[in-house]
């Protein structure tokens, strides 16, 4: 049986195209470490272990999968975080959604939130973000499950 598939490389550009990307990095998990900004390149990187929320809606019979990706915003100014403590560099994450929206002075804000009341903020100059599937998929027991 081979674990190999179709991998995702998605480009947005614009406020949709976040929404898209968005929903495709749902319930991803994401540690500290490895959350990287390149301040002179101007480029904050993520990698994800992303829930694979398109292979689950092909049927209800398919196993949870989880793959390795890569979430690249380029054109960053600023970086800011709320109750992410960046000396606890192995604690995980839950990415719930990416928003965005454009403020006064015309700079893009583009708010990352994770559960527990986390957040990061990236200001930029506009959108431009690329996902990437990275390897092959490894299968999990369970899907994310939320709360309502």
């Amino acid at each position: 049986m081979t674990k190999d598939i179709n991998r995702l490389k998605l480009i947005g550009k614009n406020n949709e195209d976040l929404k898209t990307i968005s929903a495709y990095c749902q319930d991803s998990i994401v540690t500290i470490k490895d959350l990287v900004y390149l301040k002179e390149n101007k480029i904050f990187i993520m990698m994800l272990n992303r829930f694979m929320w398109e292979d689950l809606e092909k049927g209800v019979f398919r196993n949870f999968k989880r793959i390795k990706s890569i979430l690249k915003f380029n054109f960053i100014d600023s970086v800011l975080s709320k109750n992410i403590n960046q000396q606890h560099k192995n604690r995980s994450l839950e990415l719930l959604t990416i928003r965005s929206n454009y403020n006064e002075k015309n700079i893009c804000n583009i708010n990352l939130i994770f559960s527990g009341n986390s957040a990061i903020l990236l200001k930029s100059e506009e959108i431009d973000i690329m996902l990437d599937d990275q390897d092959i998929f490894w299968e999990v027991k369970n899907s994310p499950k939320h709360k309502i």
